[in-house]
């Protein structure tokens, strides 16, 4: 969602639909709630912050995926009134936006949503509703082409992985060599030595 990426996309390929990943749109979601979460404990000060320890991942989790204490926590926090709750409803409510079939829907959906989040007086999650705003097109023609990266964001990461096992390669061939050997899983030849 960089703006020169956008740029330059639409230099050299005008014909292109852009269309902004789920997974990118959410990373920025979680960092808006975060950052709710850090400003808060910033503010209240130091008993606050010993409340809300350890609690980071109770609220950037989802909820289907909390073990049973942590369930039992965000139940009580949920009770006292915080701002980071707010900011966690609005998270959970943006998720309803993917689930909507037609574009109509979602744009409606996301209109409300973003009337929310700019009336939240959480300054995080209004910056995050203005820039989906600005993207809201880019978002929305998820409905016409639901595609997504997932697949070369995981070769990415098994090439970083690759070139860090590597600590560097001398040349580019031993790097490309290294990436079809990893990346297709070929058989790793026998060790001289046997580590017990």
């Amino acid at each position: 969602m960089w703006q020169s990426y956008i740029d330059v996309v639409k230099e050299c390929a005008p014909q292109a639909t852009l269309v902004f990943d789920k997974f990118h749109i959410v990373r920025h979601l979680m960092e808006a709630v975060d950052q709710v979460r850090r400003n808060e404990i910033h503010e209240k000060g130091k008993e606050h912050k010993e409340l809300m320890k350890n609690s980071r991942y109770i609220w950037l989790k989802n909820p289907w995926n909390l073990t049973p204490k942590q369930e039992a926590r965000l139940s009580r926090l949920e009770k006292m009134n915080l701002k980071i709750n707010r900011a966690y409803l609005l998270k959970e409510r943006l998720r309803d936006f993917w689930s909507y079939k037609t574009k109509t829907w979602a744009k409606k959906h996301l209109k409300q949503w973003f009337w929310w989040a700019t009336h939240s007086r959480l300054k995080p999650m209004r910056d995050f509703a203005w820039m989906v705003r600005r993207h809201e097109e880019n978002i929305l023609t998820w409905f016409q082409m639901p595609i997504h990266s997932g697949t070369v964001e995981g070769l990415n990461n098994k090439a970083k992985v690759v070139s860090h096992k590597a600590y560097g390669f001398r040349t580019a061939s031993n790097y490309i060599r290294n990436l079809y050997h990893c990346m297709s899983d070929l058989p790793e030849p026998p060790l001289m030595h046997r580590f017990v």
